[in-house]
């Protein structure tokens, strides 16, 4: 692999988004149909409509432990929410591979640029949540 070649380096990159993506739409296309299974032939058209007023999937646990306990328990919405996140991490992924990249490449110009980019990638998703009213 010769990553001087800037066709390489986007083959590479064009195949962590690829596969994300298609990782991505299985795990959310299984968690679809394990739901059609799951309710069988009741009526699920309140699922696709959001009422913000009510407790939406169930009262599914979003957070990373109740997520890890539906994937163990096959929760249908735990594995489409699986999907929106590997779907969500598959640019950061491939910023993250831009950074490895380039650094293989030992250009520095470029590692500092990406850097910053992930940074702030990672910043928005990890960081802001948290800060008190920014929820406006």
């Amino acid at each position: 692999m010769n990553l001087k070649d800037p066709e390489e380096m986007n083959v590479i990159i064009g195949k962590v988004l690829r596969y994300g993506v298609i990782l991505s739409a299985t795990v959310v296309i299984l968690g679809t149909i394990g739901l059609a299974i799951s309710q069988g032939s009741s009526d699920t058209s309140g699922f696709l409509n959001y009422n913000p007023n009510t407790v939406p999937h169930d009262g599914l646990d979003v957070s990373l432990g109740g997520l890890f306990n539906g994937l163990v328990s096959y929760s249908p919405f735990s594995w489409i929410e699986l999907g929106v996140i590997l779907l969500i991490a598959t640019p950061v992924a491939r910023v993250t591979i831009s950074v490895l990249l380039f650094g293989a490449e030992r250009d520095r110009l470029y590692v500092v640029i990406t850097g910053v980019v992930l940074t702030l990638l990672l910043f928005s998703m990890l960081v802001t949540p948290f800060i008190p009213g920014f929820h406006a």
